[in-house]
């Protein structure tokens, strides 16, 4: 059944462009969910619409367009977010509300527009993917990953604190309007296989899982990229033999995953209890009773042949290492 999928050219580019955009998508997205910036995505992706309407009405190519009223809007929510008085929610307000407005008007007056060219763009369409559509993609997403992973110190710093950044010298602003033009070349990559609604949720969700598993930044990072692709490519085997739509089928693997994962956690959770009582013995722990103490929490535990003990009535607690 797998051969069967790769016998049609028009698959073979979706699971192309759904490797890219799995790799690339988490890449920027866990600068956005260490930023609090979850939904920006989500404003973009409204500004790209804007640009594909111009570019069905002018003939110009929708993914150009696309890109390029995608970073000057990055550009310009960059600017009234570090320079004007406008606060970055109404900023991001307007960009949304704007460009999804534009984007639909204009592709009405687009020649031979019809509600089908409208929600191929908004939710995503395996079989709009041509053979220069992946080119182009291939290289944005080339981009995207050169740029995310070879600035992740100056990315993370500033994410984690401007202030800080900013007094040690750092280009913030520069920064910034870099990590946004990341954004808007990733939701351009992303249009035609997931959908200029739906992008923002391939950002997050697999760093938001990945986050739950990975042990520092780095690791978080790898591990988001990884699901990033094994959600967008099983996504879309799975829309191919269920028949339903490549963009919502995606993003509800990715939903399912990260619903599995925070229950596995909770549930990890629950079994590993934080104490036991330890087994009888004998020597009773004290000040001076020659056995190792270590503090743990509000009492203190004592080394004795491997084991963490502390007093707890007429008996002894087990304490493991909180990890």
């Amino acid at each position: 059944m797998t051969m069967e999928i790769l016998q049609f050219d028009f698959m073979q580019r979706a699971l192309l462009a759904a490797l890219l955009i799995g790799l690339s998508a988490p890449a920027v997205g866990i600068y956005l969910v260490q930023r609090r910036l979850a939904l920006i995505g989500d404003g973009m992706g409204h500004v790209a619409l804007t640009g594909v309407g111009i570019g069905l009405l002018t003939r110009s190519g929708p993914v150009w367009s696309a890109l390029v009223c995608t970073v000057l809007g990055a550009v310009v929510i960059e600017f009234m977010r570090a320079k004007g008085r406008t606060n970055s929610d109404v900023a991001l307000a307007v960009m949304f509300y704007g460009g999804i407005a534009g984007g639909v008007v204009l592709l009405a007056k687009a020649p031979g527009s019809t509600p089908a060219n409208l929600n191929s763009y908004l939710f995503g369409s395996i079989t709009s993917t041509t053979p220069g559509d992946l080119v182009v993609f291939a290289v944005l997403a080339a981009v995207v990953l050169v740029v995310t992973l070879g600035m992740s110190r100056l990315f993370f710093t500033v994410g984690a604190d401007e202030e800080y950044a900013g007094a040690a010298g750092l280009p913030v602003l520069a920064v910034n309007i870099v990590l946004a033009v990341m954004v808007a070349v990733t939701v351009v990559v992303s249009m035609r296989v997931v959908g200029l609604l739906l992008v923002s949720a391939l950002m997050i969700v697999p760093v938001a899982i990945a986050q739950r598993l990975g042990r520092s930044f780095a690791g978080t990072v790898a591990a988001a990229m990884v699901i990033g692709v094994v959600v967008s490519v099983g996504g879309i085997f799975t829309s191919y033999y269920a028949d339903t739509p490549s963009g919502a089928t995606i993003v509800l693997a990715a939903i399912a995953v990260f619903v599995l994962t925070v229950a596995g956690t909770a549930l990890g959770a629950a079994l590993r209890r934080p104490h036991t009582e330890a087994e009888d013995h004998l020597h009773r722990h004290g000040p001076v009773c020659g056995h190792a103490s270590v503090s743990h929490q509000d009492h203190v535990d004592y080394l004795h042949d491997g084991h963490r003990h502390a007093p707890h009535g007429a008996h002894y607690d087990e304490h493991y290492e909180e990890r």
